[in-house]
């Protein structure tokens, strides 16, 4: 029997690490989800199905062991678009230099390189910056037609073999799944993942057809990594079950101060809809090989916390860094630290979600309100689908959200969600059950006590997907007591 205290935490953001060398062992995965890990990221663009598979066996043996859902992300690589081979590896450029992009797979020189995708000779326009090698080299394009382009370079100093090409002015019409992407999606939904991540989304039509080929066999996010999506996000949103600020990519293609306010904007889209959030890259970059963040970092971390983001997401950290147990403790005590804050819950506020005009938004909203006693203990949202939960979540109580499903995939999915503590139950089968079955799941878990307000969220009839429509509020009772419920 796990205690309590290992299967419940004690913070609402939730943590995200990425499985790699470093950390796809069953002992390994076991340990970071004790510490704080509640839904492991699988990077396709990097290892081999095999490696995907076990550590995805390694996930759902910790999710037995701890008895608490986990959650499973797959992130697609998505088209990284990249320069082709110098003859001799690498050039020496500078300020001024000049060369010309083309399409022939000649090995470049000095002179010229080629670039192998006509898509974006297509878009190229004269006076258009191109970005080269995660922004450290900057060219600004001159003459071009549709097979090549002369670019002078404004910074930089060298370049080197297939380092990749950003065009933050432009939408390069290219499709956000290529055949590899093709291939790894109907490998991970084959093994079961329950998040599937699209990388470099332009417009909601990338967004759409994930959806067409995934079908509802997991949920599927957003990474908003170009300027195209933070422009297009609105409709974006509109077929996305989460959101993901992947601020490495974006960075490349913003100046460094919009990134911040991308942030901003970004979370609080995704908060007005009650779409779940997730802050990555480089959070606690440092600990990839020290054993300690930076105070940067820290306060980066728990900035994410007060904007009321979801999750906050670990990528080398965990995957290949030499901390990847240290690294996620850490990050779990900055984020207990913020949610012991008095002025947390007023700053998290700030970004308080509208409502629909909804009679489940209208039912959780007055939840909300009746669990600002300090007499409740918890909420406990009965759900099929984890529709009710997120709307539930959406309003950010300061209670623990107890999620009951007994559909193990939406436990898996809510596992990304703020607050919520899904967890697997029965289908109740009559309003005496909600009540009941409410009351022994918040006992068990260690979420009510003895004497403790419970409110109750649920729909009727029973077991189908919907809106919630019921609010019921009781008190915890001994064994072999008839609670009190209103």
């Amino acid at each position: 029997m796990v205690d309590r205290i290992s299967m419940n935490r004690a913070r609402r953001a939730r943590i995200v690490a990425t499985l790699g060398p470093a950390s796809r062992s069953p002992a390994l995965v076991k340990a970071l989800a004790k510490a704080g890990v509640d839904v492991f990221r699988l990077n396709f663009s990097h290892g081999s199905h095999e490696d995907h598979a076990a550590a995805l066996k390694a996930v759902r043996g910790a999710e037995t062991a701890l008895r608490r859902p986990l959650g499973v992300l797959a992130d697609l690589q998505g088209p990284k678009l990249r320069l082709g081979r110098f003859a001799d590896v690498e050039i020496q450029v500078k300020p001024g230099h000049t060369m010309r992009f083309d399409l022939d797979p000649a090995p470049g020189d000095e002179t010229r390189v080629q670039m192998p995708h006509p898509e974006i000779f297509k878009a190229l326009r004269t006076g258009m910056l191109l970005l080269l090698d995660d922004g450290r080299v900057r060219l600004r394009v001159g003459e071009r037609t549709n097979k090549w382009a002369d670019v002078t370079v404004e910074s930089g100093t060298q370049l080197s073999d297939r380092k990749g090409v950003a065009v933050p002015e432009a939408i390069i019409p290219v499709s956000a799944l290529t055949p590899k992407d093709r291939e790894d999606l109907a490998f991970a939904l084959r093994i079961g993942v329950d998040w599937v991540a699209l990388s470099f989304v332009q417009k909601a039509e990338d967004m759409a057809e994930l959806r067409r080929l995934v079908a509802g066999r997991a949920a599927c996010m957003a990474k908003i990594e170009k300027p195209a999506a933070v422009t297009n996000l609105e409709s974006i949103l509109d077929y996305c079950d989460g959101v993901m600020v992947a601020r490495g990519d974006l960075g490349v293609e913003l100046d460094p101060e919009e990134v911040p306010v991308a942030q901003k904007q970004i979370i609080r889209a995704a908060r007005q809809r009650g779409v779940p959030v997730i802050v990555a890259t480089q959070m606690l970059d440092s600990m990839t090989d020290a054993p300690a963040p930076t105070r940067a970092e820290a306060s980066d971390v728990a900035n994410a916390v007060y904007e009321g983001a979801d999750a906050l997401m670990l990528s080398a950290e965990t995957a290949s860094g030499d901390y990847p147990l240290e690294t996620v403790a850490i990050m779990n005590r900055i984020m207990e630290r913020v949610e012991r804050d008095p002025l947390w819950p007023s700053l998290m506020d700030a970004e308080h979600a509208g409502m629909d005009d909804l009679d489940a938004d209208a039912l959780v909203a007055a939840a909300r309100k009746a669990a600002e006693s300090q007499s409740t203990a918890c909420i406990v949202v009965f759900t099929t689908l984890g529709g009710t939960a997120r709307r539930m979540a959406r309003e950010r109580p300061l209670q623990p959200i107890l999620a009951l499903t007994p559909n193990p995939d939406t436990a898996r999915r809510l596992a990304l969600v703020w607050g919520l503590e899904p967890r697997l139950g029965k289908e109740p089968a009559s309003l005496e059950d909600v009540t009941d079955d409410a009351i022994d799941s918040a006992m068990e878990y260690g979420f009510a006590e003895v004497g403790q307000r419970i409110l109750i969220l649920a729909g009727t009839p029973f077991g189908a997907p919907g809106a919630a429509n019921l609010l019921r509020l009781a008190h915890a009772a001994a064994k072999g007591k008839r609670p009190r419920k209103t």
